[in-house]
């Protein structure tokens, strides 16, 4: 797995931000029982940055907490097969499955974490299991995909050691 992470701005979180993406990256793709060496980028930022995408890739003119750009269409959520078929879903370099890119606002981290009454890590480390799924095809659009959704986040935060 290759995980590109890029920082920006003057937020510092109190962890070591690489080494948590990492487990939750590789978790993800644990549970969805990927069978692919992937690669996803991931951008820390700011909520005026994010605020700025949200606008142009959203149309919501607000800051949000993460952004998730997936490079594959799923007919179902996180099912691979058929994706070698897909040319440009592999890396032609690597061969690494390419998933997409997270964006995550490290002020909203702080300030989440702050109102949900637990960590920074723990909320950063949730927002990178969500985008993940969000990557692998997963939405919350209806009541039936929130629940699944929420369940494999809980799944993915309880196997990586970081429960509520």
């Amino acid at each position: 797995m290759t995980l590109y992470i890029e920082e920006e701005g003057s937020v510092v979180l109190p962890f070591d931000v690489k080494e948590t993406a990492e487990l939750i990256v590789e978790t993800a793709l644990d549970c969805e029982e990927c069978p692919y060496e992937a690669e996803v980028n991931l951008l820390l930022t700011d909520d005026e940055a994010i605020h700025e995408m949200n606008r142009e890739h959203r149309h919501i003119d607000r800051p949000t907490d993460v952004l998730s750009f997936p490079m594959i269409e799923y007919e179902i959520p996180g099912d691979l097969s058929g994706i070698e078929e897909s040319a440009d879903a592999f890396d032609p370099g690597t061969g690494e499955l390419m998933l997409g890119d997270i964006v995550i606002s490290k002020d909203r981290v702080i300030a989440q974490a702050e109102e949900y009454g637990h960590s920074v890590r723990r909320e950063y480390a949730f927002l990178i299991a969500h985008s993940m799924l969000h990557l692998l095809g997963y939405d919350h659009m209806d009541e039936e995909e929130r629940k699944v959704m929420e369940d494999r986040q809980r799944e993915i935060m309880e196997k990586a050691g970081i429960p509520r």
